[in-house]
C-alpha cells in the first residue's frame, strides 16, 4: 500500500514553496513523523514528516522545485521492513524507535501542545527535570518559547522521566515528541548523551545551509560567512545569497562586520548568551517596522492636573465600588479611543493597494516583562467602563509578566498605546507595532513652571509622542489626533460628553 507525502499548509497568504533538501532517498526505510524533507517559503522553513512508517518510495519533487500547496512531493509504502529502524541512522529517527521500548508497552510520550494560531515551532527554554527523576501527573516537565509566548509543559501521566529527546536550546515543531514517560516507574537506561541532537547554540556555522544557497554561493564565490542567514537557527537561505549579490560591494551589511579583537583580559569577563525567540522576533517586527513604514513622530504635552484631581478625588470610592485601582491607563484609553472615531486614519492599516479602516477600537497596551516587551489588546475598549479597562489591563499585565499570555490576546489590536513613564522616560519616539499605523507614547509627569492666564504656576506635565505611518497618515490627521487626547486628558469631562 503506498502513501502520498503532499506539501502541508504553508501558513497564511503563502501559496508556495521551494523544495531545499530530502533527508531520504528512494528505498530508504522510515518511521512514523520522521522528516522526509525540508521547504523553503519566502518567510519561514518547513520540515515535511512521513505521515505513516515504511520505506520511501518515489521522490515526485526534486531539490530546488517549486510547489504549490498540497502538492505530491512523494509516496512512501507501507511494509513489513519498515518498522526496522533505517539502514542509515538518522537523529530524528533513532529516539522515535527507542520511545517505543521502556517496559512492556507502559511508555507515555511527552508532546508539544498547541502553541497557537499560526505557530509551528519553538524552542526548548529549559528542562525542569531529568531522565530518571520521579514525576507527578502534571507537573511542569520543560518550558517552551515561541516568538510570541511562553509555554510550559505539564506531564501527561506520574511516573518516571525516562528520555530526553530535545535537549535546551533545540527546535521542535508543533505536535512533535519531546520526552518519553515510564508509568511502571522504571526508568530505561538513558541514552548516550551523545545522540541528542545538538543545537547550533555555539553559532551558526554549526547549522546546515539550504543546498540551493549553497550552490549560488559557490557559483557568485561566497562563503557562508558573507551571507547573513534568515532561516531557522540563521540557517542561510537561497534568497539570503541574493540579496547578498545584489547589495553594494562597497557598503557591506553592518551585521556582517567581524567583531572587533578583544583583549584577553577582557574577554575572560564577557558572557555569551543566546538570544531567545521572543526577543529575535521583537528585534526582527521593529526593525521591519523602521524599513517598510514612512515612519514620523509628533509631539505635544499635557498638563495632567485635572486627572490627578479627579483621581485623588474618587480613586477611594472607585477602588471600594469595583475592587481595583483607578489608574491613568483608563484615561488614556478612553482618549484614545475618542480620538481615533474622529481621526480613522490613524486606526487603520495598509494591505497591499488597500486602505483597511477598522470601525472598532483594540487598543494594544504595552507590557515590559522579564523576557520582553508584549503587547496584550484591550478588545472593544470604548464600549468599556473605566472600571473594566482597568482590571482588563491588570490582569493581562500580570499574566503578561508571568508568561501567560495566550496568542488569542496578543493579536488584532489596531492601536497601540506605550508607557516609557513607569521607567522615568522623559520623552521618546516609539517604534511602529506592524501593521498599525500608529503607537501613542506616554512619559514620566514632571512639575515644570507653565503660564497659566498670564502667571506661572507649576503643573504636572507629561509629553506625548505620536508616531505614524505618513503613507496612510497626514501631518494634519496625526496633529489632530494628539490635540484631541490632549483636550481629553486636560479636561476629563470632554470624555462623558463625547466632545
Amino acid at each position: 500500500m503506498s502513501t502520498e507525502v503532499r506539501v502541508p499548509t504553508l501558513g497564511e497568504s503563502v501559496t508556495e514553496a521551494t523544495v531545499a533538501t530530502w533527508f531520504k532517498k528512494p528505498g530508504d526505510a522510515v518511521a512514523v513523523d520522521e522528516m522526509l524533507c525540508e521547504l523553503e517559503t519566502d518567510k519561514v522553513t518547513v520540515e515535511v514528516p512521513s505521515p505513516v512508517a515504511g520505506t520511501l518510495g518515489e521522490i515526485v519533487a526534486a531539490e530546488g522545485e517549486t510547489v504549490g500547496v498540497d502538492a505530491l512531493l512523494a509516496t512512501v509504502s507501507e511494509g513489513g521492513e519498515a518498522a526496522a529502524a533505517p539502514a542509515k541512522p538518522a537523529e530524528k529517527a533513532e529516539p522515535e524507535a527507542a520511545a517505543e521500548a521502556p517496559a512492556g508497552g507502559d511508555a507515555i510520550d511527552v508532546m508539544v501542545p498547541s502553541l497557537g494560531e499560526s505557530v509551528t515551532e519553538a524552542t526548548v527554554a529549559s528542562w525542569f527535570k531529568k531522565p530518571g527523576d520521579t514525576v507527578a501527573q502534571d507537573e511542569m516537565l520543560c518550558e517552551l518559547e515561541t516568538d510570541k509566548v511562553s509555554v510550559e509543559v505539564p506531564s501527561p501521566s506520574a511516573g518516571v522521566l525516562s528520555e530526553i529527546l530535545v535537549e535546551e536550546g533545540a527546535t521542535v515543531q508543533a505536535g512533535g515528541k519531546l520526552a518519553v514517560l515510564s508509568a511502571s516507574g522504571a526508568a530505561p537506561a538513558a541514552k548516550p548523551a551523545a545522540e541528542a541532537p545538538a543545537p547550533a547554540a555555539s553559532g551558526a556555522k554549526d547549522v546546515e545551509d539550504a543546498p540551493s544557497a549553497k550552490k549560488l554561493m559557490a557559483e557568485k564565490g561566497l562563503s557562508s560567512d558573507q551571507v547573513q542567514g534568515s532561516g531557522r537557527d540563521g540557517r542561510v537561505m537561497k534568497e539570503d545569497v541574493m540579496k547578498a549579490v545584489s547589495a553594494p560591494s562597497a557598503a557591506p551589511a553592518p551585521a556582517q562586520a567581524p567583531r572587533a579583537p578583544v583583549a584577553a583580559s577582557d574577554a575572560s569577563r564577557e558572557e555569551r548568551v543566546r538570544m531567545t525567540r521572543l526577543r529575535q522576533t521583537i528585534a526582527r517586527r521593529l526593525k521591519d517596522a523602521q524599513n517598510t513604514a514612512a515612519m514620523l513622530t509628533t509631539y505635544n504635552e499635557v498638563d495632567m492636573s485635572g486627572i490627578m484631581a479627579l483621581r485623588n478625588e474618587y480613586k477611594d470610592l472607585f477602588e471600594k465600588k469595583h475592587g481595583t485601582k483607578l489608574g491613568f491607563m483608563s484615561f488614556f484609553v478612553k482618549a484614545c479611543c475618542h480620538a481615533l472615531a474622529e481621526v480613522p486614519d490613524v486606526n487603520a492599516e495598509i494591505d497591499g493597494q488597500d486602505v483597511v479602516y477598522k470601525n472598532y477600537y483594540h487598543i494594544g497596551v504595552a507590557v515590559g516583562t522579564p523576557a520582553g516587551l508584549v503587547v496584550p489588546v484591550v478588545r472593544d475598549a470604548d464600549q468599556m467602563s473605566f472600571a473594566e479597562i482597568e482590571k482588563k489591563i491588570a490582569e493581562l499585565g500580570k499574566r503578561g509578566r508571568d508568561g501567560k499570555l495566550s496568542m488569542a490576546e496578543m493579536q488584532g489590536g489596531t492601536f497601540t498605546i506605550s508607557n516609557g513613564g513607569v521607567y522615568g522616560s522623559l520623552m521618546s519616539s516609539p517604534i511602529l507595532n506592524p501593521p498599525q499605523s500608529g503607537i501613542l507614547g506616554m512619559h514620566k509627569i514632571q512639575e515644570r513652571p507653565m503660564v497659566i492666564g498670564g502667571k506661572i504656576e507649576i503643573r504636572p506635565m507629561m509629553y506625548l509622542a505620536l508616531s505614524y505611518d505618513h503613507r496612510i497618515v497626514d501631518g494634519k490627521g496625526a496633529v489632530t489626533f494628539l490635540v484631541r487626547v490632549k483636550e481629553a486628558l486636560e479636561d476629563p469631562r470632554r470624555l462623558l460628553m463625547d466632545l
